[in-house]
């Protein structure tokens, strides 16, 4: 205390920012404590919370090992009637959790317009509309029927899927082929180009897919998701490095099993210019991994995190499959040419299965290119991914992030975490126009809304 006048001032601001701002301008140096209050909540349920911390953590270990110790692999292709559990003529699988067709966004809306007139069953954009609003249509989330799918989500009877295995819990999980960016039906566009090229996937690309796939028996997708973190990718919104490791992998059994030399030209051009080819298997993959740890007594780890373009919804892995939802955000984005977030449609897609996982938001340290999406830095890249093991089990086992000297991404998210330390799980994403039949507008970054989470907080612990 003596000394303490003879030396520099150095000043640590718990608080408001413009404090620390002020002093900055001035000269003066000082240091801002990255810190938030707690978000208001029934103590009565906190304290019960508190009372269970034993039962709690063993859960969450027990819960958390089931996602570390999964092998997701590719273990084949087929058309999603015959392998879908629950999966109908009439019926059509959306992304997020449970809407009907007169809440539905404008995205969402033209994904399944342009659905009934893949399948058939509708003409055109009027006639797509009126079997939509008849009620012989059925809707249900892709997460009740162990799939998953990007943006809009969709997924009707006729579609080919991919079929991921865990290998270690023997549960499975499936998603469409990715169709690229721009004006697609994952995007909400339903106009002829976009069914043209549906039908080719439908047509060539598949069966030569599912010949490769079955030529090479599997394709162990926990392992070239590793490799891709180490390349540069965070496998949600950057999937280059995971689209050409799985591209060499495939390529020569395409070649091997295709005898039409025009086909395969058309097939491996369509995977080396599609960087996002990748993501419709790292989501199943990661879908495959979460829901082995559904149904664990007392655990409070989310195993879904998911938004439909209307509201964003968890799952907790102690109340199954018991939605917790709130109003989906808008996210901040870089956008095309042209459109600005007037056009955004709120946050959509079950693609937040990456995050849930430990990869996508939560690994974008290993990706810093993402964020010049919103003008960030290097530096926000590494603090979004070091926020995040704030509110996580634990470190993966598997998956690492070089910049952080190979530390394992945060995986495991904590509803207990999120809501006790006010903060929010950070997720990278597309954006799409709010208007059906336009597609993709932009793609960046935003977190996700807290309402869900203390919804689901208040959820778990009625279920101690």
């Amino acid at each position: 205390m003596n000394n303490l006048f003879d030396s520099p001032l150095n000043v640590v601001n718990i608080g408001l920012k413009s404090f620390h701002e002020t002093l900055t301008k001035a000269g003066v140096s000082s240091v801002q404590v990255d810190w938030k209050p707690p978000v208001e909540i029934d103590h009565t349920l906190k304290d019960k919370i508190d009372n269970y911390k034993g039962e709690i953590n063993k859960a969450n270990q027990q819960a958390l090992e089931r996602v570390l110790n999964s092998k997701p692999s590719l273990v084949g292709m087929d058309i999603a009637k015959n392998v879908i559990p629950g999966m109908q003529d009439n019926l059509i699988l959306h992304s997020g959790p449970p809407i009907t067709w007169e809440k539905m966004c404008g995205p969402m809306r033209g994904g399944v317009m342009a659905a009934l007139i893949y399948e058939g069953m509708a003409s055109d954009e009027q006639t797509a509309i009126a079997l939509a609003a008849s009620g012989k249509i059925k809707f249900a989330p892709c997460h009740h029927h162990s799939t998953v799918g990007p943006m809009a989500g969709i997924v009707s009877a006729s579609m080919p899927v991919f079929i991921i295995e865990n290998e270690e819990y023997k549960n499975r999980a499936y998603c469409t082929m990715n169709e690229g960016l721009g004006k697609v039906l994952r995007y909400g566009a339903y106009g002829a180009d976009v069914i043209k090229k549906l039908k080719w996937m439908e047509s060539d690309l598949y069966p030569a897919l599912k010949r490769a796939i079955a030529k090479l028996k599997k394709i162990d997708l926990k392992n070239i998701i590793a490799q891709a973190l180490h390349m540069g990718d965070e496998v949600h919104n950057r999937n280059r490095a995971g689209t050409s490791l799985l591209y060499r992998q495939l390529a020569p059994a395409i070649v091997q099993t295709t005898d039409n030399s025009s086909v395969v030209a058309e097939v491996l051009s369509f995977i080396n210019g599609n960087d996002h080819f990748f993501l419709n298997l790292s989501m199943p993959a990661c879908k495959a991994s979460l829901d082995a740890a559904r149904g664990v007594k007392n655990s409070s780890l989310v195993t879904v995190m998911s938004r439909n373009g209307t509201e964003f919804g968890i799952q907790l892995s102690a109340t199954g499959d018991e939605w917790f939802t709130a109003e989906a955000p808008v996210p901040d984005a870089l956008f095309f040419p042209g459109y600005s977030k007037e056009d955004a449609n709120p946050d959509i897609g079950d693609s937040s299965i990456t995050e849930t996982n430990g990869l996508g938001g939560f690994a974008i340290a290993a990706s810093p290119a993402i964020v010049q999406f919103v003008g960030g830095t290097t530096s926000d890249a590494i603090n979004y991914t070091l926020a995040m093991y704030e509110i996580s089990i634990a470190e993966n086992n598997m998956y690492q992030i070089p910049y952080l000297n190979f530390r394992g991404t945060p995986t495991g998210i904590d509803v207990i975490k999120v809501v006790e330390k006010n903060v929010l799980p950070f997720i990278d994403t597309g954006v799409a126009h709010k208007k059906p039949g336009i597609g993709q507008v932009g793609a960046g970054v935003l977190s996700a809304p807290m309402d869900p989470f203390k919804k689901a907080y208040t959820g778990f612990a009625d279920k101690l």
